[in-house]
């Protein structure tokens, strides 16, 4: 826990929902931690396939998931660690699991910079006939990609096509269904299209609780993200704001005690509560028309 590592002189990084001198690493280490446990998964025998896969999956999270408070690394830290997974495994031949798994962390690391990436990633499955599943997984993040840059229709397209497949291949209660669900939402909410982002929530929601429990991440994303559509919406009555408010008013203190302040959800949660609470005082202020 040196400040300052000694052989690579990086300073310490804090990524996750850790708490206390827990949260802080240095990268080095970090990547050092993935590699040794890709390696074990890799090293290891296993007679059934399922199994196999299920550990080595596990073990590939440590390239993007604290293995400590089980979250998802974010920012600066989650880019370092995806440039590092990819110089692990650029090197291997294409068609091996590691170099695209590389490829996908790395995507997600560089988020609105991975457009060239992404393409390559889904040009490379479609190449060598992956699964559906992976397909459709390349093509949700490459729809993040379009939407950071501003081709918003392109993306919108992607995403409906990508959450009918998932719900196609897998069924409501899948957890890429239930994301791809939340994210055609999103795009839907920032075309203006609310009612029909509303629709799809109110059908996803009950599906992700029942899943998941009320304080899973996703579930927290999904109510939030229904409430910003309620809130956005030009038609919204007063009573609407008010329900809004309540309903972000629970999801926050939820998501702050289960995923800690720093948290990218929670900063999002608490921002849509300060949005919501000022429509709320701006329509109670404006005298109804006519009057």
């Amino acid at each position: 826990m040196d400040g300052i590592h000694p052989d690579t002189n990086e300073g310490l990084v804090r990524g996750c929902a850790c708490r206390g001198a827990a949260g802080f690493a240095h990268v080095s280490c970090l990547a050092r931690q993935a590699q040794v446990a890709v390696k074990d998964a890799e090293e290891r025998y296993f007679e059934d396939a399922e199994e196999r896969d299920l550990h080595n999956n596990s073990r590939w999270t440590r390239w993007h998931t604290c293995g400590l408070c089980k979250q998802e690394y974010h920012g600066v830290v989650r880019c370092a660690l995806g440039w590092a997974c990819w110089n692990t495994y650029v090197g291997r031949p294409e068609g091996e699991t590691a170099p695209m798994l590389a490829m996908n962390v790395l995507g997600n690391g560089l988020c609105d910079d991975a457009s060239s990436v992404r393409e390559a990633e889904l040009a490379m499955l479609q190449r060598i006939g992956a699964l559906a599943e992976h397909i459709l997984g390349v093509q949700g993040n490459l729809a993040s990609t379009y939407e950071a840059l501003g081709r918003a229709e392109e993306a919108m397209r992607m995403r409906r096509d990508v959450y009918l497949g998932f719900l196609k291949l897998n069924g409501e209660e899948n957890r890429n269904t239930r994301v791809a669900a939340n994210n055609y939402a999103c795009m839907l909410m920032s075309l203006n299209r609310f009612e029909e982002a509303k629709a799809l929530l109110r059908k996803a929601m009950p599906v992700a609780q029942r899943v998941l429990g009320k304080s899973d991440d996703a579930t927290l994303t999904m109510r939030s993200v229904y409430a910003e559509a309620c809130y956005k919406d030009p038609s919204a009555t007063a009573g609407d704001l008010r329900k809004t408010i309540n309903m972000l008013e629970d999801t926050e203190r939820i998501a702050r005690r289960v995923l800690g302040g720093a948290h990218p959800t929670v900063v999002g949660i608490e921002w849509d509560l300060r949005s919501a609470r000022a429509d709320t005082t701006q329509a109670r202020e404006t005298p109804p028309r006519g009057a």
